[in-house]
Order: C-alpha cells, then sequence, then structure tokens
C-alpha cells in the first residue's frame, strides 16, 4: 500500500481542475490515486474515493463520469454554474447543489459547490467565489472514527462547512450596518451611504435565495432511504437544517434594520430639502418688501403722494426696514430661519 501511495501521490496535483484525489480505507487516507484509477478504487470493500475539483472544464467531467457512472443530466448541471440548490437522486447516486458566498471588496460574492455522492465515492466541483474545501478534508482526517461513517459523513461535513461559511458574511454585513445606524441620523448624509444601504439589502436577498432551499435538501437527507445515508447520520443533517433557520433569522433581521435604515436615510434627506426650501421661502418673502418698494417708486409717474415729500425717502426707508426686521423675527420664531 506505502509503495502505490508512492508512484501515485503527485498525480493528481498534475491534472488541471484536480484539487485533491484520495482514496480512504477505515477513515484514514491509504492512496492519492489518479482520475483513471479512482473507479476501480472506489469499488474496493470499505475504500471510499474523495474528489475535489474546482471549475473543471468538460473533458474532465467526462473522464470522472467514465469512472463512476454519474447521470449524464448531473454532468451537464455540474459543467454549468448558476443552479438553484438541490437534490437529485439518479438511481443509487445523489446529486447535490449548494450555494457559497464569500465577501470579495465588499460585496457578497456567490458560487456553487455540486457533488456526486454514491457508492464508494463523493466528487465536489466549486465554481466561483468559494473557500477550498482544504480545512475539510482535514477536519474529516483528524477524526478516523468519523470518517470511516463513509460518503454520508463526507457529505455532511461539506454542507456544514458551507452553511458555517455564511456566519462571517453575515458578521461583517452586521458590523457595517451598526456604523451606518450610527451615522444615519447626521446631517449632510452622503447619497453613497444611501446606495450602500440598497445594495447591502439587495445582497442579503441573494444570500437568502442561496441558503434557505438547502433547508429542504438537508430535509430530504434527513428522511429514511435516502441512497448511502445511513440512520445514524439523519440527525447530522437536521443539525445543518437547524443551522440554516438561524442564519436564516440573522438575514431577515439584518434585512429589517437595513430596511428601517434605509427608510430614516430618505426621511431625513427629504427634512434637510424641507428646511432648505423653508429658508429660501423666508427669504424670498423679506426680500419681496423692499423689491416691491423699489417697483412701486420706481415707476415713471409724476404724482405720488410722497415722491416731493420732504420726508418720503427716510419715511419709505424705516417702513422697508421695519417691515423686514418683523418678517425675520416672525420667521425665526416658526424657526424657518
Amino acid at each position: 500500500m506505502s509503495d502505490t501511495l508512492k508512484i501515485v501521490s503527485n498525480q493528481p496535483k498534475d491534472t488541471p481542475g484536480v484539487v485533491a484525489s484520495a482514496a480512504y480505507a477505515g477513515g484514514r487516507r491509504v492512496a492519492e490515486v489518479p482520475i483513471e484509477d479512482v473507479g476501480e478504487w472506489s469499488r474496493k470493500p470499505g475504500h471510499v474515493v474523495w474528489i475535489g475539483l474546482h471549475e473543471p472544464g468538460l473533458d474532465l467531467l467526462r473522464r470522472v463520469q467514465a469512472e463512476f457512472g454519474l447521470h449524464e443530466l448531473a454532468i451537464e448541471d455540474a459543467l454549468k454554474a448558476h443552479q438553484r440548490p438541490k437534490i437529485e437522486q439518479y438511481g443509487d447516486a445523489l446529486f447535490v447543489v449548494a450555494r457559497t458566498a464569500q465577501m470579495v471588496e465588499g460585496r457578497i460574492a456567490f458560487g456553487e459547490t455540486h457533488l456526486f455522492v454514491g457508492r464508494g465515492y463523493v466528487v465536489s466541483v466549486r465554481h466561483g467565489a468559494s473557500t477550498t474545501y482544504t480545512p475539510v478534508r482535514e477536519r474529516c482526517e483528524a477524526v478516523p472514527k468519523a470518517l470511516s461513517e463513509g460518503e454520508d459523513f463526507i457529505l455532511y461535513a461539506i454542507l456544514d462547512f458551507i452553511v458555517d461559511n455564511y456566519i462571517p458574511v453575515i458578521e461583517t454585513i452586521q458590523e457595517e450596518v451598526e456604523e451606518i445606524e450610527d451615522s444615519i441620523l447626521t446631517a449632510n448624509q452622503p447619497q453613497s451611504q444611501i446606495v450602500r444601504l440598497y445594495q447591502l439589502r439587495r445582497d442579503l436577498l441573494r444570500l437568502r435565495n442561496a441558503a434557505v432551499p438547502l433547508v429542504e435538501v438537508c430535509r430530504r437527507l434527513e428522511q429514511p432511504g435516502m441512497p448511502g445515508v445511513d440512520a445514524a447520520m439523519q440527525p447530522l443533517f437536521r443539525d445543518v437544517s437547524d443551522h440554516i433557520r438561524r442564519v436564516q433569522e440573522e438575514i431577515e433581521s439584518l434585512r429589517e434594520v437595513l430596511a428601517f435604515a434605509f427608510e430614516s436615510s430618505l426621511m431625513t434627506g427629504q427634512s434637510q430639502q424641507n428646511e432648505i426650501t423653508r429658508k429660501l421661502a423666508a427669504w424670498a418673502a423679506i426680500l419681496a418688501v423692499p423689491t416691491a418698494a423699489a417697483g412701486l417708486y420706481g415707476m415713471n409717474f409724476d404724482v405720488l403722494p410722497e415722491l416731493h415729500w420732504k420726508y418720503g425717502y427716510p419715511f419709505v426707508l424705516t417702513i422697508i426696514v421695519l417691515t423686514c426686521t418683523w418678517l425675520y423675527w416672525r420667521f425665526r420664531q416658526k424657526q424657518w430661519l
């Protein structure tokens, strides 16, 4: 066995698209296997082959299909991303689609993981933004007793890892939302902040659409009769469902906070606009007094009562000043100025 491991240990790494390809027996890695031999290893009693692929081409998927007899429709789905989270059964094999998420430059970037699970094998296919599953493999290898459960435990470990990675995304958004809440009622709120609130709320909606369908996936895995899933593993998939529901609750809570913040931003902006409008209207009213007086006495008429009066000019100026002063006082009293 050690000779076999030594011979093939470097071959999977030389294949483009193959992250890892290993055979396990009794929960322990016994060999790193090239794609051409994975079918033979998976048929050995007590052995499980775990293959990790990252954005593989059609040729590589065809090679894997030939080794395990994978269904044609599942291969087509695995080749094309943008699938909805789902679980499908093809004979004694399962095909699971899950959406992954991580923060990239302040936005939620989504990827996909396609899982082929059958007797003696698990194949994970990653597309787009997705954390490598090397930590999952290392964690499973650290507990050989659990890994010896076989394909269903590997499936559980990957799904649990995907759901757990939703949490850092939510926490990052939650921290930003708290910062926005602290500044939401300040004056001169930038337009970019309102745009950011809309972006976050939209990203959370997409995250909810990615996470919630996994509840149905896990519910089906909990049911008796699913091929390759032992009854002892059903509580673990139920635990993943509980995690997803908690993620859903956090998302809904954040969306409500963002909706309130967005509405508050709009109301604050409208309030600032109304305040500016009131100030402009108040100054327009004050300036209307001297404008009206200048327009009246600027007309080309010879007969005006005060036109030839000795105190006509200071009298008119006094009336203008008193009127403008009174208007200014009234507007200040009404908090328009």
